[in-house]
C-alpha cells in the first residue's frame, strides 16, 4: 500500500501508510436495504468555464450525473439540489431546476432508482418587504416546476420564511397551504442553524424543543401529505424525541452527520431512515453497512459504519456549513471527478491541515477506493502548496 508524507499540527511532515478499501458490490448487482437511504449529493464544477468562480456557477453536467449513477449502483437514493449541492450557496434556482431535470431524466432510465428533489424559495430575494404570502407563492412556483417534471418533493427550509415569519402561526400558515396542494407525500426538511445561520429560529423559536412542537403540530395536521421529516440538528437526543412522536406512517429521516449509525440502527421503539450529506462521501461504507443491517447483522453494520463517524465529524466540524469542501475533496481523491474545484470557489473554505486529516480519517474508514490514486492526488495538492 502507498505511503505519503502528510503535514501535522506540529508543522512537520510525517509518513502515513494507507490500508485496504471496502470492496464495492459487483457491477450490475444493486444491493437491497431495510432502510430508505438517500445521499444528499454534491455538484461537480466545470474547470474550463471562463467565469468568475466566486460569482458565477458552471457545472460539469456529465460528471455530475455520473456521480448519481455511482450512488444508484450502490443502492442509495439521490437527494437532489439540496444544501450539499450548494443550494443557495453558489447554486441558484435556475441551476437547481436544470440539475433536477437532468437527474430525473437519468433516474427514469434506471428502474427502481430512488430520487427526491429539493424545493425551496431561493429565487425570492430575502428582504424586509417580503411577506409570508410571498413565501407561499415562491414555494408554489418551485413545487409546480418540479411536479411537472415528475419529481418527488423534499420541502427545504426557507431563509425568506425565517426572515418574514413573526411566530409559529406564520410557519403553520405556509406549510398548511403548500401541503394541501402537493400531489404526493413529501419530505419536510428541518435544517439547523449550524448548517445555515440564516435559518436560526426556524419554526418560530430559537429553542429547538419549542420549535419541535410547532413542526410536530404541522406534521400531525397534514400527516397524509408527509412521507417523513428530515431533521438536521446534530443532536441524537432531539431526533429520537421527535421520532417517537411522529404520527404513524411518517418516517424520520436522519440528517445527523454525527450520530447516524446509532440512529439508523435504532432501538426497541423505532429507527431512522437516512437522508445524509455524509453518504455522498462514504457511499461504499454506507451501502455495505446497510446490507449487513438488512441481513440482521447489527454488529456487522456497526463494524462498517462506526469507523466512518470520526471522518464525518471532521468533515462537518464547525463552521459546519463548509462541509461541502470535504465532500468534494473526497470525491476528487476517489477519482469520481477530475479536479478539486467547487462552485463559488469553496474549495478554499478548509485548511490544508484539515484536508490532510481528512485523508487519514478517510483511509481509516476504508473509503479511499483506490489508495494509489488518492495518494497521488494528495501529493499533487501538497506540492501545489509548497510541500513537495
Amino acid at each position: 500500500m502507498p505511503t505519503i508524507s502528510l503535514p501535522t499540527e506540529s508543522r512537520r511532515l510525517e509518513p502515513y501508510t494507507t490500508s485496504q478499501p471496502i470492496e464495492l458490490p459487483p457491477k450490475g448487482r444493486v444491493p437491497a436495504f431495510n432502510r430508505v437511504a438517500y445521499a444528499a449529493t454534491h455538484l461537480v464544477a466545470d474547470p474550463l468555464a471562463n467565469i468568475d468562480p466566486w460569482l458565477d456557477a458552471a457545472i460539469d453536467w456529465e460528471r455530475t450525473i455520473a456521480f448519481r449513477h455511482y450512488l444508484w449502483d450502490l443502492g442509495l437514493g439521490v437527494a437532489e439540489a439540496m444544501d450539499t449541492a450548494q443550494r443557495g450557496m453558489g447554486l441558484d434556482w435556475a441551476g437547481a431546476r436544470e440539475l433536477i431535470r437532468r437527474a430525473l431524466e437519468a433516474a427514469r432510465a434506471r428502474p427502481g432508482a430512488l430520487i427526491g428533489c429539493g424545493v425551496g424559495t431561493d429565487h425570492l430575494q430575502v428582504g424586509d418587504d417580503v411577506t409570508v404570502n410571498d413565501v407561499i407563492h415562491a414555494y408554489e412556483q418551485q413545487i409546480e416546476a418540479i411536479e411537472a417534471m415528475g419529481g418527488k418533493l423534499i420541502i427545504m427550509a426557507s431563509r425568506a420564511l425565517a426572515h418574514a415569519a413573526k411566530g409559529p402561526e406564520d410557519y403553520a400558515k405556509v406549510y398548511d397551504r403548500i401541503l394541501t396542494q402537493v400531489r404526493e407525500p413529501v419530505i419536510l426538511h428541518w435544517l439547523g442553524e449550524m448548517f445555515d445561520p440564516a435559518l436560526a429560529g426556524y419554526w418560530g423559536a430559537t429553542d429547538h424543543m419549542a420549535a419541535m412542537e410547532t413542526c410536530l403540530a404541522i406534521v400531525s395536521d397534514n400527516a397524509a401529505k408527509v412521507d417523513g421529516v428530515k431533521i438536521s440538528l446534530l443532536s441524537k437526543e432531539k431526533e429520537i424525541a421527535m421520532r417517537r412522536r411522529l404520527p404513524a406512517g411518517v418516517r424520520m429521516y436522519t440528517g445527523d452527520d454525527f450520530n447516524y449509525a446509532d440512529l439508523i440502527a435504532g432501538d426497541e421503539e423505532g429507527y431512522s431512515d437516512a437522508l445524509l450529506g455524509i453518504f455522498d462521501a462514504i457511499a461504499p461504507a454506507a451501502s455495505a453497512g446497510l446490507v449487513q443491517l438488512a441481513a440482521g447483522d447489527r454488529q456487522g453494520f456497526h463494524g462498517i459504519l462506526e469507523p466512518t463517524v470520526p471522518l464525518s465529524r471532521h468533515i462537518f466540524k464547525h463552521p459546519t456549513r463548509f462541509y461541502k469542501t470535504g465532500i468534494v475533496f473526497l470525491a476528487w481523491l476517489n477519482g469520481l471527478q477530475d479536479q478539486f474545484i467547487m462552485v463559488g470557489g469553496q474549495e478554499s473554505a478548509r485548511s490544508l491541515l484539515h484536508l490532510a486529516e481528512l485523508f487519514r480519517l478517510a483511509d481509516k474508514a476504508r473509503v479511499l477506493r483506490d489508495p494509489d490514486l488518492a495518494a497521488s492526488r494528495m501529493s499533487k495538492l501538497l506540492a501545489m502548496h509548497g510541500l513537495a
